[in-house]
């Protein structure tokens, strides 16, 4: 055959080829096209006037409040209530359990509206994403034919402010949820379950009568057993010496250990059983015999919630052979194994945060490219994704050749009940939420909730603008605020928000957040000896790693996964690649250089930058209190003035060093959430992760800024710049 022939035949080849990838694109496009359609139809089907929210009547710490009002912050009705109810893959516990379940010390449910408010999350009505009324943030959840209690984004990321009975609910604004005393109180209340006759003959009487899988008690009696040593093994792994209590989580400590608890092989798990001592630190906790009767038919690779539970049983059994471990010995081993989540940070607001470069407190998180596709898997590893992760002989896939495994003996398959699809519609849904505006501030606005608050609040002398103070204050904030806390228009869809990155040693705030998410380490199971890019590059993970990268490399083994194993094959792929191009193509945040004053990375300490924290825009930071990132001073008022060092004069004005946590109610004069006479958390800020150090900006302990040393602010300064930053 000529070589003519042959050129002709490799051209129509290449045509055909052509064409068939752009038919392929073109039914991708259309698929997609009306999938996000029909999406968006239905996402406007939940339209509640009054977006599900309740009035509350002899509510915690004594707040009554009336049917909560909005602000305009961009979203209509359907759109907070989209926010509220759309799945992320989060799964608690078996939702009937928890329509179920009672308290543990009276026959009322879990989940009446009482306890709900305790814990300091928001009641809601039923509504057509919400049919049994749920609060804001807890949704059903779908899973391999099964149905689950789960958090949504909202959960922790949904606020309300109160005003002598007036409520208004922000979206986007940080939650005042008390997870921890959520999450004891449910674990309390389904042991006595398990232990109280009465109780637990009309919890499976209930089970059993509603529409699911269960048909036999004595399988709602297996996974009651089952799921309450998961939710007691979770409280324990997690239990640390800081209190927490309201409007604070330590979220990334408890992600980390959710991480480590399901990466650690068995090799790895027994080398740390045989080397545990007792507290003379020469004595072993176990004998050889003892540590393989406790592994026996534990997996090699891949250990999890139900194995490590199992662990948990055998090392405090003390049935013969095992080694009967006191509480004593087993917080020993769990410090081998996992890191004390002791450094609860506020949690951070979102709107803005599709805008920003970089996300969380210590710029952890680049938001350019694949990066919220991954810090929101990250989220929901740590609120209860199930974790289905499985370890297979050597084969090719995706997840495999990113995370480094192609070379491995067994390979980690990520699948899980993570839903990367809804992850990424709810990142870009929040690329048009704005931030609240202060109410009584006259806008011009057509929205009739703004308008609503607005007729309210600027009926109240306490709430009105003091426009001579605000244009002082403009002064002071231009010469002390805005080199590091930009001024941004909140409306302006191209806006991006740089952070402002300052080193922990320069800004002298509580140093824990910042110190854990590098110092931190774990055992890296399967991606030992595995390369991770960096900035300044490549990284071999080692056996005993940080756990920055044994996260980073199992979001990206969850990314690269095929999401929802309940979908039809072709269908998974479809949205897979959905995803990718949209991450890519869709994103219009770009890689770029954090900017501040921080400490850069090295190959000797490449995750050095992240010992710094970000300042960033404060649009809306009225509706945000408590303030620093640890939620350690109750007002702005409060955080313009020093903290009282020994030798100080009684007669100065300080920072609190303790105050009353937990309460809605808002001091629109000081500008933070009322912060004593009522029965709440007492916060104290004495230790590490609690203290309300550093940030002493306009005091005399001030750092310079911008090379200038500022003289302290009068108080008369003070209140203009608290007028100010009000109408931000």
């Amino acid at each position: 055959m000529g070589s003519t022939t042959l050129s002709a035949l490799h051209n129509l080849f290449n045509r055909k080829n052509l064409r068939r990838l752009i038919k392929l694109l073109l039914l991708v496009g259309i698929f997609m096209a009306i999938t996000l359609a029909i999406g968006k139809l239905y996402q406007k089907w939940d339209d509640d006037p009054a977006r599900g929210a309740l009035a509350i009547d002899k509510g915690a710490f004594g707040e009554n409040y009336s049917t909560p009002i909005y602000l305009d912050q961009g979203w209509s009705a359907n759109d907070s209530l989209w926010f509220y109810n759309t799945t992320q893959g989060s799964a608690l516990i078996p939702y009937d359990f928890f329509i179920a379940l009672e308290q543990a010390e009276v026959n009322e449910p879990f989940r009446a509206n009482s306890l709900i408010d305790q814990y300091r999350y928001l009641p809601q009505k039923p509504t057509f994403f919400n049919p049994d009324g749920l609060p804001v943030g807890f949704v059903k959840e779908g899973y391999k034919g099964k149905d689950y209690i789960g958090f949504t984004c909202a959960a922790c990321h949904t606020g309300q402010v109160n005003y002598k009975g007036t409520a208004i609910r922000i979206d986007g604004g940080p939650a005042m949820a008390d997870m921890v005393g959520f999450l004891t109180a449910l674990e309390k209340s389904m042991m006595r379950t398990l232990t109280d006759s009465e109780k637990n003959q009309r919890f499976v009487s209930s089970v059993l009568a509603l529409n699911n899988s269960y048909s036999r008690a004595e399988d709602v009696q297996s996974d009651l057993k089952r799921w309450t040593r998961k939710i007691n093994l979770y409280n324990t792994i997690n239990h640390s010496q800081v209190e927490y209590g309201y409007a604070r989580l330590d979220a990334f400590g408890r992600i980390y250990n959710r991480v480590l608890e399901h990466v650690i092989s068995r090799r790895q798990l027994r080398d740390v059983l045989l080397s545990a001592t007792k507290a003379d630190g020469d004595t072993n906790l176990l004998t050889l015999a003892q540590v393989d009767k406790v592994l026996l038919n534990i997996s090699e690779t891949i250990i999890g919630d139900l194995q490590f539970a199992k662990i948990i049983e055998r090392l405090m059994s003390t049935e013969e052979g095992f080694p009967g471990l006191g509480l004593e010995d087993m917080e020993r081993v769990k410090a081998m194994i996992f890191n004390e989540p002791n450094a609860p940070v506020s949690y951070p607001f979102l709107w803005d945060i599709a805008q920003s470069d970089y996300v969380q407190w210590n710029g952890l998180a680049s938001n350019a490219g694949m990066g919220p596709l991954g810090r929101n898997t990250g989220e929901v590893i740590g609120v209860f994704g199930i974790l289905d992760w499985t370890a297979h002989k050597r084969g090719w896939s995706l997840s495999s050749l990113l995370t480094g495994q192609s070379s491995k003996s067994y390979q980690i398959d990520f699948t899980s009940s993570i839903d990367l699809v809804n992850l990424s519609r709810l990142e870009s849904h929040l690329k048009s939420l704005t931030s609240p505006v202060w109410p009584s501030i006259q806008t011009r606005t057509n929205n009739p909730e703004q308008q609503k608050a607005n007729a309210i609040f600027e009926a109240m002398p306490e709430w009105r603008i003091d426009y001579a103070k605000v244009r002082r204050g403009r002064k002071v904030y231009a010469e002390y605020c805005e080199s590091c806390h930009e001024v941004v228009d909140r409306t302006d869809w191209d806006r991006i928000l740089v952070a402002n990155m300052s080193s922990i040693d320069l800004v002298g705030t509580d140093r824990a957040m910042a110190e854990n998410s590098v110092n931190y380490a774990g055992y890296s199971g399967n991606f030992k000896n595995t390369y991770q890019s960096e900035s300044v590059g490549s990284l071999v993970i080692k056996d005993r790693a940080p756990v920055v990268q044994i996260l980073t490399a199992a979001t990206m083994g969850e990314v690269a996964t095929e999401p929802d194993p309940d979908k039809w094959l072709p269908r998974r792929t479809l949205d897979w690649l959905y995803l990718m191009a949209k991450s890519f193509f869709d994103n219009e945040i770009k890689a770029s250089v954090k900017s501040g004053d921080y400490l850069p990375d090295t190959t000797a300490a490449p995750y050095q930058s992240l010992l710094s924290y970000k300042a960033r825009a404060l649009n809306g930071i009225w509706a945000t209190a408590p303030y620093l990132h640890n939620g350690s001073v109750p007002s702005i008022y409060d955080l313009l003035l020093p903290i009282k060092r020994p030798g100080d004069p009684d007669t100065g004005e300080y920072r609190p060093a303790q105050f009353m946590v937990g309460s809605r109610e808002f001091d629109p004069v000081r500008v933070g959430l009322r912060a004593e006479g009522y029965p709440g958390f007492e916060f104290k800020a004495d230790k590490r992760g609690d203290l309300n150090i550093g940030h002493e900006y306009g005091t005399a302990r001030a750092p310079a800024v911008n090379g200038k040393k500022l003289e302290p602010l009068t108080a008369e300064q003070r209140w203009d710049l608290v007028e100010y930053i009000k109408t931000l």
